[in-house]
């Protein structure tokens, strides 16, 4: 990662439903753009020391190449959520994963779970097979509609991996 004085800086939250933070560089102690910076934070205006790790992005304000200053590009940082609702009887978990504030059009998805006859009742194994179904096939929607936005963008039909 390399950044220059004036970069944005977008940092993710290291815990789930935290908070994403962005700030400005205010120096760049190496030459070759390489960590730690000093970043003063949009939220808070303190000046920190950061290293970034794998979390971080930096939005370079100077095009590459180029000793002309440009406009800086704008980072986008989301935060979507998935609610999962469980419910247990008889042996038999159903779980159901919604995604809660993300894509306008809403995604949902259904996993099951069943106990064989002779095995113990342990429900949270249940819990745990139903909502991972849930997940993977909510997963394959929300790809399978980016595949579709894709296609439209680019006026043929496009494949996403999976």
């Amino acid at each position: 990662m390399k950044a220059a004085v004036g970069d944005r800086i977008v940092t993710a939250s290291g815990v789930v439903g935290g908070v994403v933070r962005d700030g400005v560089v205010t120096e760049c102690p190496h030459d070759d753009g390489s960590p730690p910076y000093r970043v003063r934070w949009s939220d808070t205006g303190e000046e920190t020391l950061v290293y970034p790790g794998s979390d971080t992005i930096v939005d370079a304000q100077v095009e590459a190449g180029s000793d002309e200053w440009s406009e800086p590009r704008q980072a986008r940082a989301l935060t979507w959520d998935v609610r999962i609702t469980v419910v247990e009887s008889g042996g038999s978990t159903t779980a159901e994963a919604t995604v809660t504030n993300g894509p306008p059009d809403a995604l949902r998805a259904v996993g099951h779970a069943r106990k064989s006859p002779g095995d113990p009742e342990v429900p949270l194994i249940g819990d745990e097979i139903a909502a991972g179904r849930a997940l993977r096939r909510l997963a394959d929607r929300l790809l399978a509609v980016a595949e579709q936005d894709v296609s439209a963008a680019v006026g043929h039909r496009a494949h996403v991996h999976r």
